[in-house]
């Protein structure tokens, strides 16, 4: 097994991190702006606070007993329950309102991130585990809290007590807050540059666990393949040495950690040993009291633990940024099709496809199409044949622009795809996929996915159309029958009859179909056959067919073969044309692969070897990054 796995070609830095939280935040910048200033009032009360503790002992220690005395000290304790009960308000309302900031803008960040990534293009998908892109956008979201909780819960308090705290003291003793301060940079700087360091450690930690997940989402997703070949054992040697070495890495930055917890542990007993060495020193030279005693402890105490949490807060906030990074990464690498900051709205008209001098390829290695022209008038029916590698399925995607072609343009109806909405272009093209993908939800929803405000009775129109009637009436609940996911709980053979229900709810001018018909048996067939002729009536047909009974009732049959126009024309002309490709493949009566060699099944079908060809889901640029990382 390949032990790399997928790094993005972009590299985000705090700031850009920092800025993809910002439109989330702002959103909810009013109760931002309350938990911000609930969390300085809660903290400033905590700092006066030692303050009467001081006068109390103070004055139990220096006045005389009496009813005087007794009512200061009732006083002072007043005071101090005011001070505690202002803290506990805010403390308790800011905690109130941030979990409704939090929630609502952790969802914001999954939306955000969700639809950026949606937008990139048919390769991005193809080249990445949907379990490692599953796992960016939750970690995103989730990297926010630790962020936003240091934040409020840490950096906020502990900069109004190092502030506070220090004022006090300078006015008791100038000396004891310079202790302090020596005490706050040393924790500081040995903090940052040492996390600092240990950022890279854990933005690989964070990549481990991506690929962790990626790993074991790929392996669920194939394990009918790992039962059926019996590779249970081998997946699970590859699952451990993964595992291992996340554990690896995560043991490595954890022991970072406790480095860091040690030193700082030294100096908070460094700091308090000073702090009361130069106390009695001045307690014996007359200037404290037992209550300025009490200040500095209560205040140690307090910093203390604050400045202790202080390693913990730069190691979260890193650990986020790793964390949030990955996804990042993601929203800050440009989408390879967008719309034209000027496209119009596609027209059809006659539902003419043409292409003019199309060049593409899959970089400089590998021509897939070069000065490629063709035209298809609008209302014909024109099926794509030819062996792997010859373009056809690169033609289709380029026609959908999941792909932009490098050189020549692509019409329909004389509007140039560039210049169009990715919207009304794909709005206008209905796609039957040869393995179709279903949703997790149910049967009506999946069909109506081909139009969202078609109504109920619309939906099954489209479904007995397409003679899914047959199988949804043995289902227990019909249409309202969950598929499962990708559409699991469903045949092949049933997952292309909703697809094609899909296409004829949708009823775009121009369809597409991917051999349609690929997954279904010989009745099966038959029966949406019919179907796809009333589907196809009136519109632009492009079909990539093997199936003979599908490719000689089209207007116009093209026969590819590396990326060109080898042969074009009816069945009839094709077939009695001596020496032609087409010619070959129909002499074979029952039918074979489109390949190299030509080899017989007992199907009837033209079928092809996707392997090395242009159907591959990889895009070789990708292939190459990758060997190149693996290095």
């Amino acid at each position: 097994h390949k032990k790399s796995h997928h790094r993005e070609k972009t590299h985000s830095t705090t700031a850009q991190v920092l800025k993809a939280y910002w439109p989330a935040v702002r959103s909810n910048r009013v109760a931002g702006i309350f938990i911000l200033t609930a969390a300085v009032i809660a903290e400033l009360s905590s700092i006066f606070t030692p303050i009467f503790y001081k006068q109390l002992f103070d004055t139990l220690t220096q006045a005389e007993r009496g009813p005087e005395t007794a009512l200061t000290l009732v006083k002072i304790i007043i005071y101090v329950a005011v001070l505690n009960g202002v803290s506990w308000f805010f403390f308790r309302a800011m905690n109130f309102v941030n979990s409704k900031f939090q929630s609502s803008v952790m969802a914001n960040l999954k939306t955000q991130s969700f639809d950026y990534m949606l937008g990139h293009s048919y390769t991005f998908f193809a080249n990445r585990f949907t379990g490692s892109l599953v796992q960016r956008v939750n970690r995103f979201a989730r990297a926010f809290e630790r962020f936003a909780d240091r934040i409020i819960f840490s950096i906020i308090p502990l900069l109004v007590r190092i502030v506070g705290m220090g004022i006090v003291l300078w006015y008791i003793k100038p000396s004891i807050t310079l202790i302090i301060v020596l005490l706050v940079a040393t924790f500081l700087i040995f903090n940052y540059y040492f996390t600092r360091w240990k950022l890279k450690y854990e933005i690989e930690r964070a990549e481990a666990d991506s690929f962790s997940t990626a790993v074991l989402s790929d392996a669920i997703t194939n394990h009918n393949t790992i039962q059926l070949f019996d590779g249970a054992k081998d997946e699970s040697r590859y699952f451990k040495d993964v595992a291992d070495e996340q554990a690896r890495i995560t043991r490595f930055t954890w022991n970072l950690n406790n480095i860091t917890d040690a030193t700082q542990a030294f100096l908070l007993i460094v700091a308090e040993f000073f702090l009361f060495y130069f106390s009695i020193k001045y307690w014996q030279a007359g200037i404290f009291t037992i209550g300025t005693f009490v200040l500095i402890q209560a205040y140690l105490i307090g910093f203390g633990g604050r400045l202790w949490d202080f390693s913990r807060v730069i190691r979260d906030f890193y650990e986020s940024f790793a964390d949030a990074k990955e996804m990042v990464d993601i929203m800050i690498l440009p989408q390879e099709i967008v719309d034209n900051p000027k496209a119009l709205p596609l027209e059809i008209k006659k539902g003419e496809v043409k292409f003019e001098n199309v060049a593409f390829s899959f970089g400089k290695r590998r021509n897939i199409l070069q000065g490629f022209n063709l035209s298809v008038q609008g209302g014909e029916k024109v099926a794509f044949i030819g062996p792997s590698g010859a373009g056809k399925t690169t033609i289709v995607r380029l026609i959908m622009r999941l792909y932009d072609v490098e050189g020549g343009r692509i019409m329909i109806d004389g509007q140039d795809l560039r210049g169009l909405t990715l919207a009304s272009l794909r709005a206008s093209i209905a796609l039957v996929p040869q393995d179709p993908i279903l949703f997790h939800r149910t049967l009506l929803e999946n069909i109506r996915y081909g139009r969202r405000s078609a109504t109920d009775d619309e939906v099954r129109r489209a479904g007995a159309l397409s003679h899914c009637d047959e199988f949804i009436a043995g289902l227990p609940y019909g249409y309202e029958t969950y598929v499962g996911e990708r559409g699991i709980k469903l045949s092949g053979g049933e997952r292309q009859r909703i697809a094609i229900a899909r296409a004829i709810l949708k009823n775009a001018p121009i369809l597409v179909l991917d051999e349609a018909t690929s997954s279904l048996d010989s009745h099966s067939e038959s029966l949406i056959q019919d179907a796809l002729d009333k589907l196809m009536l009136g519109k632009t047909a492009i079909v990539i067919a093997h199936r003979l009974s599908t490719i000689r009732k089209m207007d116009r049959i093209i026969v590819l073969d590396k990326g060109a126009v080898v042969e074009e024309g009816t069945h009839q002309n094709l077939s009695v044309r001596e020496g032609g490709l087409y010619n070959k493949l129909w002499t074979l009566q029952a039918g074979g692969f489109l390949r190299g060699d030509t080899i017989k099944d007992e199907s009837g079908d033209i079928a092809e070897d996707a392997a090395d060809g242009e159907d591959s889901d990889i895009d070789p640029l990708e292939e190459e990054y990758e060997e190149k990382e693996a290095k």
